[in-house]
């Protein structure tokens, strides 16, 4: 094992990319002869068969699909170390990588993280948004320092320590039946027409779950790709919908709507953040971890909150 080296690694990858050897020897500039030695000794020196040889191609064996797992993996971790060296040279003192579902990046990391930019200006943030699912696979796979996502889905295998709480509100037409409660329970909202988001967020599975507990369906009539499409939609009488309520903000005050917060127990939800390991995280993570966990004032309300 101690004998494989990038290039090998790097043509296994474009083997397994392209599906053939002639394509793969084409793409990383090397003899097709040169390529099939370095496959046979690759398997000589793993003592198994990668690739099973086709008369148009070649494909995976098992072996191979647990080969290329970790050799995208190791490929990955070298082009980032790369990228972190030439960081040093230029200033910059660290890097830290970071998963958000929408809500938190919505409505609690931008003054967050623009405060500890301000603190720590050397070290730069790499900031993607994912579901809460795709961000706990990100820390899991060592794609993402650090994950922030919604407490309720499971997260085997992290450290998990709680970041904010958001409130689940109903959104609905200032004209519309439900629209003069003050609170309600979820369940009470099924007979009617629902807007969602089309992936499968947390935050979707959370509502269909709760609702099936309560013994209702929730009829979806829309599901669109984002908050203020939602929010756009319910404006002009295509549905209700749940959303967090720090999530509401002024850009969407031409829309004519009304927040109901649900009074179940599980609508207060947990955003919490979480790692591998805290102890094993670079400093500069670290850093990032304990400046989002510091105590805050909590929010004001949302622009929409009516009471």
């Amino acid at each position: 094992m101690r004998r494989f080296d990038f290039v090998t690694l790097r043509l296994f990858v474009a083997i397994a990319d392209e599906g053939q050897l002639t394509a793969a020897a084409q793409r990383e500039h090397m003899a097709l002869a040169a390529v099939s030695k370095r496959v046979s000794d690759l398997e000589a020196m793993v003592g198994s068969e990668l690739l099973y040889r086709r008369s148009r191609g070649v494909e995976l064996t098992p072996a191979g699909q647990a080969f290329l797992h970790h050799a995208r993996r190791i490929l990955e971790d070298v082009a980032r170390l790369e990228a972190e060296l030439s960081e040093y040279g230029e200033g910059v003192r660290g890097h830290v990588r970071i998963h958000s579902n929408t809500s938190a990046i919505i409505a609690f990391l931008p003054q967050d993280l623009s405060a500890f930019s301000r603190e720590y200006p050397q070290i730069k943030l790499d900031l993607q948004e994912r579901n809460s699912a795709e961000a706990i696979s990100a820390v899991q796979d060592g794609i993402a320092d650090v994950g922030i996502f919604a407490g309720h889905v499971a997260a085997d295998g992290l450290e998990v320590r709680p970041y904010r709480h958001d409130q689940l509100v109903l959104v609905t037409p200032e004209d519309h039946p439900l629209s003069q409660r003050e609170q309600l329970f979820l369940h009470e909202a099924t007979e009617h027409d629902f807007v969602g988001l089309q992936q499968d967020t947390s935050l979707q599975s959370l509502l269909h779950e709760q609702a099936n507990q309560a013994g209702r369906t929730l009829r979806m009539r829309i599901q669109v790709r984002s908050f203020d499409a939602i929010c756009r939609m319910i404006h002009h009488g295509m549905g209700i919908g749940v959303l967090p309520q720090r999530t509401l903000y002024r850009d969407l005050r031409d829309l004519r709507l009304r927040l109901i917060p649900l009074a179940d127990d599980w609508a207060r939800r947990e955003i919490v953040i979480g790692m591998r390991h805290y102890e094993t995280l670079p400093v500069v993570a670290r850093h990032l971890v304990d400046h989002l966990l510091q105590p805050r004032q909590a929010q004001g309300a949302s622009f929409f909150d009516k009471s």
